[in-house]
């Protein structure tokens, strides 16, 4: 079940294409599922995918991701890191009062329905007055503590006005709030905030995380950075970030690096190091648009704050295990190209820098230094 998880993350599919169809078609995904022998069946149902990820949770999710940086080796040890935070947007319709208080209509239609209630007038016509008249109509028969949730929600939109704080733009996913990113092509987006740190020569993603609310980001670099300590084992030498994280310069052994003007101290070699330093951040802004479109993170059509941070988990996860796949993907073609041209007689090692070395568990290790073998 795990295995289809991280395929579902690597190659952006749904639950029903994955199991229906690409699993009997690709031998590849069934070898990397564990089986040995080619299967014409469906591995599971394609709801059973939803089960499984919701009793691991977001603490089995991050053991996805943690091996997802333990694979790269040595390039899971770079000390530095970016960090930087995005929008995740949630499967709503863009909200406005109006949708709002047609939803809360049909609702309380329907629950009336539900729980054997006839009502004076249904009020499919109209919007906010008669949605308050119905609504206040429907409680008084409801019995005690029925639809206790529903009622509080369509309380809260009726009462809110244009410039109310915390207010609720989806009756469905209560929990989503508006931010404004500074986009020129969309102005505010409905979601949750979410948290990306990079590495800044590797560019593997260390932590990712989502957040119940819009904070600011100087008060949840604690959190990132915890959570990226929990993931490798130690916490990062420095973590350079933008100037919306102003606050503390260090935080714990990680030493927090914010642009700003250089100082009249600094010479031409550390001015121009502090300047490729800061230049390195801006390689995070990419990464976020590749997890949005490439694994499932532009709309996150995942149920309530335990999917938001189930979905950009999972995305962080398949873009770390697909940057895996095209690492030893360039290592096989190497490797390929220099036997070729072994047996073609136009490498010469003259018995240096090649060797074959038997391992018990992953058959045989073919090494060659580049260096100290000789052309011709």
């Amino acid at each position: 079940m795990t295995s289809l998880l991280i395929l579902k993350a690597v190659y952006n599919l749904s639950h029903e294409v994955l199991v229906e169809q690409h699993w009997e078609m690709n031998a590849y995904f069934q070898y990397f599922g564990g089986v040995s022998v080619q299967q014409w069946s469906r591995p599971c149902a394609a709801n059973d995918l939803v089960h499984f990820r919701q009793r691991i949770g977001e603490q089995g999710l991050e053991k996805i991701l943690k091996q997802s940086i333990d694979k790269h080796g040595k390039d899971g040890k770079d000390p530095n890191v970016s960090i930087d935070t995005s929008a995740q947007e949630k499967n709503i319709a863009y909200p406005t009062d109006a949708k709002l208080h047609k939803k809360i209509i049909d609702k309380c239609a329907k629950m009336a329905k539900e729980n054997g209630i006839k009502l004076r007038r249904s009020y499919k016509r109209k919007l906010k007055t008669i949605a308050g008249r119905l609504f206040r109509e429907l409680g008084s028969k409801l019995p005690d503590g029925a639809c206790a949730a529903e009622l509080e929600t369509f309380k809260k939109v009726l009462a809110q006005q244009k410039n109310s704080k915390n207010k609720i733009y989806s009756l469905h996913e209560p929990e989503a709030y508006c931010m404004s990113k500074g986009k020129a092509h969309k102005k505010y987006e409905y979601g949750c905030k979410a948290s990306v740190v990079l590495t800044q020569k590797t560019g593997i993603i260390f932590g990712a995380m989502t957040f119940k609310n819009n904070v600011y980001n100087g008060h949840i670099l604690e959190d990132v950075l915890a959570q990226t300590k929990g993931l490798t084992g130690k916490a990062p030498k420095t973590a350079t970030v933008d100037r919306g994280y102003k606050g503390k310069q260090r935080l714990g052994a990680t030493q927090v690096n914010v642009p700003k003007p250089p100082l009249k101290k600094d010479s031409d070699h550390q001015k121009r190091k502090k300047r490729k330093h800061f230049r390195g951040k801006a390689a995070v802004e990419p990464i976020i648009g590749h997890l949005k479109q490439d694994h499932r993170a532009p709309k996150n059509f995942l149920k309530e704050q335990i999917g938001d941070s189930i979905n950009f988990v999972m995305a962080a996860a398949g873009f770390n295990f697909k940057k895996l796949m095209a690492k030893l993907k360039d290592q096989a073609l190497w490797l390929y190209l220099e036997i070729q041209n072994m047996i073609a007689g136009t490498f010469c090692c003259r018995g240096k820098g090649f060797s074959i070395d038997p391992i018990p568990e992953n058959g045989l290790a073919i090494s060659i230094d580049r260096e100290k073998c000789t052309y011709p």
